[in-house]
């Protein structure tokens, strides 16, 4: 049982920056992976970056060198931060983990990138 709040969306202008933040609680022992996913309007879920269970990274092609997946000391806190942003990564960001091969998800932030 774990429980993720994402925090940090909003609206930006193209070229501009956010951080997401995605605490995570609960029955936290043992989470394998961690990651962002994003939903944009008419299109399916998609991965966007996240850390596999040796702590290495993986992000989507559309977001290399222009997104950073990071976290805290106590493993606790995953953070997207986000540089560059285009019209394109507008979405419904959703913050997840999983334990004991179960997803977990956050109720999701809406990222909007307009001018």
């Amino acid at each position: 049982q774990v429980r993720l709040v994402e925090s940090g969306g909003g609206l930006v202008q193209p070229g501009g920056s956010l951080r997401l933040s995605c605490a995570a609680s609960g029955s936290i022992f043992a989470i394998s992976t961690m990651g962002w996913y994003r939903q944009a309007p008419g299109k399916q879920r998609e991965l966007v970056a996240g850390f596999t269970n040796l702590g290495s990274t993986n992000y989507a092609a559309s977001v290399k060198g222009r997104f950073t997946i990071s976290r805290d000391n106590a493993g606790n806190t995953v953070y997207l931060q986000m540089n560059s942003l285009k019209h394109e990564d507008t979405a419904v960001y959703y913050c997840n983990a999983v334990q004991s091969r179960v997803s977990y998800w956050g109720q999701g932030t809406q990222v909007t990138v307009s001018s």
